[in-house]
């Protein structure tokens, strides 16, 4: 994980999980992105670089 600047980011979460509050959410930034949970947005927040998140994105594909 890397440190990213996430001030200002615009989270969103899947579409699948509109009505529900037990989800993450996920900032894109230019360097990666962020990833919180949906129900304690000031608990935390998991931080990738571009090259590690389109890794992810890449295996759930698969």
């Amino acid at each position: 994980m890397s440190e990213q600047n996430l001030t200002g980011a615009t989270w969103f979460k899947s579409s699948y999980s509109k009505t529900q509050n037990e989800c993450v959410e996920v900032a894109l930034v230019p360097d990666g992105a962020g990833v919180r949970d949906t129900k304690d947005r000031d608990g935390g927040t998991l931080s990738f670089n571009r090259t590690t998140w389109s890794t992810f994105l890449s295996t759930l594909k698969a």
